[in-house]
């Protein structure tokens, strides 16, 4: 059977009516992504070629582009985020906790909601073992936090044929590599339901800024575009919208004011629920359950 023939098709016309808490109608949830790159690797992405044409390890330059954004740019978006009190989910490589234990802790003390994103920043079907990788973020996490994360994002949103059934084994209710709809959607596997939390690889400032190369003031016009459309949608049933962000990217001087525009313009309009990921879960589960 193939991957996709386990969620199986819905048109989001058909779907049921759905309430949001406090009769809100769009879920908006903020994924900060914090990663650990290992300088002895291939960096997971670039901004500078390297010279001639010709790859070098370590590769100081794009290391210390991603090594910033802990730094210094987490910090900023720290800020944006909790002066605003904007539940965050913070997707968290397993090691950072304790590779950055300072960037952790903040989060831990903020109240973030840790969701397991790998151990090691790399795609899962490059792993030499998947199983084990996937235990070792959910006990490292659960070891730091006090608690096992119930959310999960794969790096790269990647997955191969054994993720889902690795992850609900490991204690994961819900994951964000699913990016098919603005509602949830609920998958079975051997060890019990799992569910997709609407991600999304458009309102995410990689894609915008470190793939696509559009200017900064982007992100800001493309994330409100799609504020304003889910919000209206929302009208009739409920949405759901995901902010993904990363520090080395919406955390640098020259683009922060445009996530903090951004945020302002969220929380500006009374429709809108601010939820971390296993809160949009919990919600959708209850309701589904009423129908």
């Amino acid at each position: 059977m193939a991957l996709s023939d386990r969620i199986p098709y819905l048109a989001q016309v058909d779907r049921p009516k759905l309430k949001l808490p406090g009769g809100k109608r769009l879920a908006v949830w903020v994924i900060l992504n914090v990663e650990e790159w290992r300088i002895e690797n291939a960096m997971p992405r670039s901004v500078l070629s390297p010279p001639m044409g010709q790859p070098l390890l370590p590769d100081v330059p794009n290391w210390s582009w991603h090594e910033y954004g802990m730094r210094a740019g987490f910090w900023r978006q720290f800020k944006a985020l909790t002066e605003r009190n904007i539940p965050v989910t913070l997707a968290i490589n397993g090691n950072v906790c304790n590779s950055y234990p300072r960037v952790a802790s903040a989060a831990l003390e903020a109240g973030f909601e840790f969701m397991g994103h790998g151990f090691l920043q790399g795609p899962m079907h490059k792993l030499d073992d998947q199983a084990d990788a996937i235990k070792r973020a959910v006990d490292t996490i659960a070891q730091f936090a006090g608690k096992p994360p119930r959310s999960w994002e794969s790096p790269g949103l990647t997955e191969t044929e054994a993720t889902l059934d690795l992850l609900r084994l490991n204690g994961i209710e819900y994951v964000a590599d699913w990016v098919i709809d603005d509602l949830p959607q609920d998958v079975a596997t051997p060890h019990g339901t799992i569910t997709t939390i609407p991600y999304s690889v458009e309102t995410n400032d990689i894609v915008i800024h470190a793939l696509q190369h559009l200017p900064s003031e982007q992100f800001l016009k493309r994330c409100t575009d799609q504020f304003d459309r889910l919000y209206l949608e929302g009208a009739d049933n409920a949405r759901v919208m995901a902010i993904s962000i990363h520090p080395y990217i919406t955390g640098v001087p020259h683009r922060i004011k445009y996530l903090e525009a951004l945020l302002d313009h969220v929380i500006c309009h009374d429709g809108v629920a601010l939820m971390t990921a296993s809160e949009i879960g919990d919600w959708y589960r209850a309701e589904m359950a009423g129908k």
